[in-house]
């Protein structure tokens, strides 16, 4: 790494890019220098999620090459641009998903700027998180509660975040029966919301590693992906990206359940069968990123009540191992890229 004479921070920084699908190598990049509102953080943590493998893989069209993936990043204020307001340097702040909106079209104006079409994304549009520095506008950062580590703190905003919304888009009645199927790094941090709210949770999963943790984080039943639960279930979340589950669920769902699908990708569905799968009111929704709000009411949440992240560190130089085990089902809870200190 070189300094820059005219300036404390470094010119340059280590940081890992998608050159090409199915590819990621370990570059040397200019330090970013923060637009007028942006803020310049110096990353010390970074969360694996399973939408920076499908950024690797090509399954998310690129929409910047090469692009420095991560959008989960925990770190501290260092610069900012003439027009960033927020806090000063040093300061912790996490750096999200969701980038930026237009904040004038139809669905921003109505409180779903999720669905803004100008929307652009962290580690997909901007580069992120798997860097020693990312920037970030300062509107769409957000203040961290205390009392976690860095490492702790940084699945919860992503991880966190969209479960949370897909958590509140499954309709749970109070006190009522949900489902989750797959149990990686969003749904163990879903689990455990649900499960404070009065939720009895039953977990889907083919891993055993996973069944056992769902078991020990509360969860009243942990079985494969494709058992029936242990009871009907008022309420189904699908964290797992394959489409052959979503039958699988809505069969599972009583009467008058819903089913939130909570990931950017899915493989292909399969065929329904309107009696068996949809009749009697059972409804099928989608999750479409976050509003900042969720990002809000989420960490919010984690502030009053501790939520537990079942962390697997791995060194920064070895964000590819993360992926490869990640894609492997070989990560327990959630994988995180730390930075030497």
């Amino acid at each position: 790494m070189t300094t820059d004479a005219n300036a404390d921070l470094p010119a340059t920084m280590r940081a890992w890019v998608v050159p090409a699908p199915g590819r990621i190598e370990q570059v040397e990049l200019p330090v970013p220098r923060p637009a007028e509102d942006e803020l310049l953080i110096r990353v010390r943590a970074c969360g694996v999620c399973r939408t920076d493998l499908h950024v690797r893989d090509g399954d998310l069209p690129p929409h910047r090459s090469p692009v420095v993936p991560g959008h989960e990043a925990v770190g501290e204020v260092v610069a900012a641009g003439s027009r960033a307001h927020g806090p000063g340097p040093g300061t912790r702040l996490g750096v999200p998903w969701l980038r930026r909106t237009c904040g004038r079209c139809r669905y921003c104006l109505r409180g779903q700027e999720n669905l803004c079409p100008s929307s652009e994304y962290t580690g997909w549009d901007a580069d992120g998180g798997y860097a020693e520095y990312v920037t970030v506008p300062a509107a769409y950062a957000y203040e961290l509660p205390s009392g976690y580590t860095d490492e702790e703190l940084a699945p919860l905003l992503c991880a966190g975040i969209i479960g949370y919304r897909a958590l509140r888009r499954a309709d749970l009645p109070p006190g009522g029966r949900l489902g989750i199927y797959g149990f990686g790094g969003s749904a163990h941090l879903t689990a455990q919301v649900a499960i404070a709210q009065g939720a009895v949770v039953h977990v889907l999963t083919r891993s055993p590693a996973a069944q056992t943790l769902a078991l020990e984080l509360g969860a009243a039943s942990a079985k494969d992906s494709y058992d029936r639960p242990p009871e009907p279930l008022d309420a189904a979340i699908l964290f797992a990206p394959v489409g052959q589950l979503v039958p699988v669920a809505l069969e599972a769902l009583d009467a008058g359940g819903t089913l939130s699908i909570a990931g950017i990708y899915l493989s292909d569905i399969p065929s329904l069968d309107y009696d068996r799968h949809l009749f009697r009111e059972r409804t099928m929704r989608s999750v479409t990123a976050n509003t900042r709000e969720d990002g809000r009411e989420f960490l919010a949440a984690a502030a009053e009540d501790r939520i537990s992240a079942t962390i697997t560190p791995y060194p920064f130089d070895r964000a590819d191992a993360a992926l490869d085990d990640l894609a492997a089902d070989r990560v327990n809870g959630v994988a995180v890229l730390t930075m030497p200190r």
